[in-house]
């Protein structure tokens, strides 16, 4: 279980997080939902280690891991996707997909599987340099492939929808499915799409820096603010 304890965080005299309080059980998909600048991206940071709250507590398994590392964290199980991913120079995409398993004999065979359920072609992939050759879409599928590797208790994916096209998101909706069935871990999602929603057992919503509602995707659907039309071809929608 994580449980978030009076989480407060500012940036430059501005509240970003407001006295946060919130459990989510194991084995659960979970997406966290609502305008932007609502504090969802900063949230999931504090979570993972990559920022650290002004006040509060976080409880993973149990396990107070407020001061922990993001390394410490990431060997406790969880794991985590940027929604601008992370380059590597002289890293190729078979080598960040077979540090980031827990398997550590992949094989470029089972690399190219995962790429292919990204939408990614892996022979045109798998031996490219994870740099700035490379698309913002198409870095952002290799992240999420490498996170999926990982098999993780707890797994974060901030805005993945974000510079993908209508097919590979398609494409997203059945990893994330086959993620969470496949660890039977927690998957949180930080996201604006209603499709990503509907495959939530819990929506969170969030407000200037507080939570604004918890409960189910049917209950709160009403309630979600603007729902982007990314991931759309053609037209002038």
């Amino acid at each position: 279980m994580l449980e978030l304890k009076n989480i407060y965080f500012e940036r430059d005299n501005k509240k970003i997080l407001d006295d946060i309080n919130l459990k989510i059980e194991n084995d659960k998909f979970v997406v966290i939902t609502g305008p932007n600048g609502s504090g969802k991206s900063t949230l999931a940071k504090i979570i993972m280690g990559i920022e650290k709250p002004d006040k509060g507590q976080i409880i993973f398994d149990g396990k107070d891991i407020t001061d922990m590392t993001i390394d410490e964290r990431a060997n406790l199980g969880m794991g985590f996707a940027f929604q601008q991913p992370v380059k590597f120079k002289g890293i190729t995409v078979y080598d960040l997909i077979k540090l980031s398993s827990k398997n550590k004999d992949l094989k470029k065979l089972e690399a190219c599987n995962i790429l292919s359920k990204v939408g990614l072609c892996a022979k045109e992939y798998v031996d490219r340099e994870v740099n700035s050759s490379l698309s913002g879409g198409e870095l952002k599928r290799i992240e999420i492939a490498s996170v999926a590797t990982r098999n993780s208790k707890l797994t974060i994916f901030d805005e993945p929808e974000a510079g993908i096209d209508l097919w590979s998101f398609n494409s997203l909706i059945k990893i994330f499915e086959e993620i969470h069935e496949a660890t039977k871990g927690t998957t949180i999602i930080i996201s604006h799409q209603e499709r990503i929603l509907n495959i939530a057992d819990k929506v969170i919503l969030m407000k200037q820096g507080k939570i604004e509602k918890v409960g189910g995707k049917e209950e709160l659907l009403e309630t979600v603010p603007e729902k982007p039309k990314c991931c759309k071809l053609g037209g002038n929608e």
